[in-house]
């Protein structure tokens, strides 16, 4: 996974993979998600991206397998 920011027009980009894009589709007037041929989800673009989605600060934590 990827996360790319683009603070001029502050707009994020997650891309989850890299596969080509057959469709997007508007979920909200700033979020837009991108589908391969199958319907997977490939990518998905925030705009205003600080305000909507709180871009200020990004992290990733990885949670442990617990067993069940």
């Amino acid at each position: 996974m990827k996360i790319r920011y683009f603070p001029d027009t502050d707009t994020a980009l997650i891309e989850f993979s890299n596969v080509s894009v057959v469709e997007t589709k508007e979920i909200s007037e700033n979020l837009y998600i991108d589908l391969d041929e199958k319907g997977n989800l490939v990518s998905m673009t925030i705009e205003h991206a600080k305000e909507k989605a709180g871009m200020s600060e990004v992290s990733f934590l990885q949670m442990e397998k617990t067993n069940s």
